[in-house]
């Protein structure tokens, strides 16, 4: 099948690069988001999104003429739902968005039209949400109109490269749906194309961010128990990894970002009878911000009442401007309840509603003014770079807490500073 023009509803962290994408293809390509900031930004030329390639790659959109970018959407070949899929405060997932995008598509909607879902989604979302929705059209799901699932599976920092280059999983809700959907995606993507029903694609998705967790929280429960006994986890870890079948990752400050701490959480939502492993991962992920509290307590004696810390790192990952659901931010709050006098630097911070409680900065030596403690989260480049005798003249800080393990322990300890790894009594 030929496509003309698509039609793409959400303009965010994958929905930008999958629309400029496109466009990049040769396709006709209609933009849609229902936030009028980033419309209005994207119409003046503006991307909201930090992320390498992506700002040249959708001014290229842009000047070819085959990106637009509109507040609603209109009729198409195909329509992409690329909407945030967030969760409620019991973990459920909220729908609202993906909803709210099929209903705007159904005035729209023509027979042999395809929908694709790409929003990470619960099982049965494409067939018993997005499907009936769209059928009040007066088509009918897989034979008047194609329908399909095909999640993103993209590394923020690579997104455009990994858009091209990894194998992209289609699931249809009948296997024309499907085999429209490769159609479709093979106009950019040169990994493999993998055909299957729609609720195996939705669960491929939600496996790869659950096997991720569940090993990261084996590792996050391994730097506490190192913490107990007394001994370096990252010593430990490196030891039993030289056993040929194992591979522990790396412990942490948590898990953010809008996969894999979220993920988890819509299979044990569709299931909780049969998911306690996954969701005690999930528990065990979600304290870990609780424990890196601990160990900054202990390291100031006991108490952080009026103490001053400098938090460097906010984002979920590094060297990614992505603060969505980012244990970072959730240990500045922590500190804050704990009363102690915060300032939270990243480089890579643009003002967000409801942070000013963390004093967030741009400016290291800000940060660093009068600190009692530095903690490091996040390993951006620029943090892990920072020359200890330098960054000793910045601050009368000499302890220093390093929950993201990227600062070499005998050089800062030589510029007169003590460096506490996370699990490493």
């Amino acid at each position: 099948m030929k496509f003309g023009k698509i039609c793409v509803l959400g303009l965010g962290y994958i929905g930008l690069p999958t629309a400029s994408t496109f466009a990049k293809s040769g396709i006709q390509v209609i933009g849609v988001d229902v936030n009028p900031h980033v419309v209005s930004s994207l119409q003046n030329g503006r991307v909201h999104i930090h992320e390498p390639g992506l700002n040249e790659l959708v001014q290229d959109s842009f000047q070819s003429g085959k990106f637009i970018v509109k507040e609603n959407p209109e009729k198409a070949d195909a329509f992409i739902i690329a909407v945030p899929t967030p969760f409620y405060d019991d973990k459920k997932a909220d729908l609202r968005f993906v909803r709210s995008a099929a209903e705007a598509i159904v005035p729209f909607l023509e027979k042999g039209n395809l929908v694709v879902l790409e929003s990470t989604s619960p099982p049965l979302t494409t067939r018993d949400v997005v499907g009936p929705i769209l059928e009040k059209s007066g088509l009918k799901a897989g034979s008047d109109f194609y329908l399909a699932y095909t999640p993103e599976r993209v590394l923020p920092g690579q997104i455009i490269r990994e858009l091209h280059e990894n194998a992209r999983v289609i699931g249809g809700i009948t296997p024309e749906s499907a085999e429209v959907g490769r159609d479709l995606y093979a106009s950019f993507v040169k990994g493999q194309i993998i055909l299957t029903d729609a609720t195996t694609a939705e669960m491929v998705k939600l496996m790869e961010n659950t096997y991720r967790d569940v090993n990261i929280a084996i590792a996050n429960e391994f730097s506490r128990l190192a913490d107990r006994f007394k001994i370096d986890v990252w010593e430990a870890i490196s030891i039993a990894n030289l056993h040929p079948r194992v591979k522990i990752l790396n412990p942490g400050p948590g898990v953010g970002g809008h996969c894999i701490s979220v993920d988890p959480w819509f299979l044990v939502e569709a299931a909780p009878d049969i998911t306690p492993l996954i969701r005690n991962a999930r528990l065990v992920n979600d304290s870990q911000p609780h424990f890196v509290v601990s160990l900054v307590k202990k390291s100031l004696g006991g108490s952080l009442v009026g103490k001053k810390i400098a938090v460097l790192g906010l984002s979920y990952k590094a060297n990614v401007d992505d603060m969505r659901e980012s244990p970072a931010v959730e240990i500045a709050r922590l500190l804050v309840e704990e009363k102690a006098e915060i300032v939270s630097y990243d480089p890579y911070y643009q003002p967000i509603m409801g942070m000013q409680e963390i004093n967030p900065t741009t400016d290291l030596d800000t940060a660093l003014a009068k600190a009692d403690l530095v903690l490091l989260l996040v390993g951006h480049e620029s943090i892990v770079d920072i020359n200890p005798v330098k960054l000793s003249a910045k601050t009368d800080a000499k302890l220093v807490v390093d929950a993201a393990h990227v600062w070499d322990q005998d050089s800062w300890g030589e510029a007169g500073f003590k460096i506490i790894p996370l699990g490493s009594s």
